[in-house]
């Protein structure tokens, strides 16, 4: 088997009026109190180590006294914003600000403590990017969990996704016996088919976490992604399947054994049945997130040819070879996937 690697950092996409106005519709467009260029203006970074004394690619970042203060407080307000749509919430406090220069958003997260009994929580601060922006949209709508995220110029901040992720969740379980090991494997299925069919790329094991829930005496999972800036990106088809990363070998080859072919077949059919519900229900929005990127670029042209012709093989149409921007192609696919029309 073939898999295939990204070997280059993606661009940024500027947020453009329309989709701007599609946020400010749907209450994602806010005022924000601080901003991503806001938190860069910092002293120095120390790099964070996990309990092995390996480098975690995160750093401390250290803000003057002066200025500490008043960062503290607006990111307690963003937090406020986020996650109570503004309302106070007493005792609670900044704990760190950690910043990421891995990765293509460089991501600053901030820890969030509860003083009264030590609960804690997290969320990030990002510079905002128009392919981030759809894919978090696009996820809202197609997958089985709600995403929380606000936008703000060119600032962008998204609520914290729970779960482990997956070489994380890898490495932890390499030697052993996972527990309802079917479910995992039906689980990683039906991601992999929703990653495909709303063409969100680069799920390598890092970007998806995998929630564990305990279920009376069973174990259940739940497989989800946590990074989107490969919305509609790649020009190859096999990109927008985990299936085909490396990182990603120990899932596939559990699917491989305990599955045919012919279930998970009946796995991608139940998973592109529910995704057509999740549309129908969120119609409006997600025509109108939909309408807006078929008319925006948030990839190159080269990509753009490279992935019509590809989906035009898979799907066996030239329909596909007529498409101009990601998000023609993304609306066909969409229909073929689904058996829907998406604008009549």
């Amino acid at each position: 088997m073939e898999y295939n690697h990204i070997e280059y950092k993606k661009p940024f996409y500027k947020i453009k009026k329309s989709l701007k106005d599609h946020l400010e519709q749907y209450s994602r467009y806010v005022d924000l109190p601080i901003s991503y260029e806001d938190l860069l203006r910092h002293n120095d970074l120390i790099p964070l180590v996990d309990d092995q004394g390996e480098d975690t690619l995160w750093n401390a970042v250290l803000y003057s006294p002066s200025d500490l203060e008043s960062i503290h407080r607006n990111l307690k307000l963003v937090y406020q914003m986020l996650s109570a749509d503004g309302i106070e919430i007493p005792y609670v406090k900044i704990a760190s600000i950690d910043f990421c220069t891995y990765g293509n958003s460089k991501p600053f997260r901030i820890k969030v403590v509860n003083e009264l009994n030590d609960n804690h929580d997290y969320f990030y601060i990002k510079k905002a990017d128009a392919s981030r922006v759809y894919g978090l949209e696009l996820e809202d709508t197609f997958s089985p969990d709600k995403i929380t995220y606000l936008v703000d110029r060119e600032t962008l901040v998204e609520e914290h996704i729970v779960g482990i992720p997956g070489d994380i969740f890898v490495k932890n379980h390499g030697e052993e016996k996972v527990a309802n090991r079917l479910r995992l494997a039906k689980e990683f299925v039906k991601f992999n088919e929703r990653c495909f069919t709303r063409l969100l790329g680069d799920m390598r094991a890092y970007n998806f976490v995998v929630e564990i829930t305990q279920d009376f005496d069973n174990v259940q999972y739940r497989i989800r992604a946590m990074d989107f800036d490969q919305e509609c990106f790649e020009g190859r088809k096999n990109m927008y399947l985990p299936q085909y990363y490396k990182d990603n070998i120990k899932f596939v080859e559990l699917a491989q054994e305990l599955m045919t072919a012919q279930v998970a077949q009946q796995y991608q059919k139940q998973e592109r049945a529910a995704m057509k519900k999740r549309f129908l229900a969120a119609k409006q929005r997600t025509r109108s997130i939909l309408r807006r990127l078929k008319n925006d670029v948030v990839s190159t042209q080269e990509n753009v040819i490279a992935l019509r012709n590809d989906l035009s093989r898979f799907h066996r149409s030239e329909e596909f070879l007529s498409c101009e921007t990601m998000g023609e192609l993304l609306i066909l696919h969409l229909e073929f996937q689904l058996g829907l029309r998406i604008f009549v």
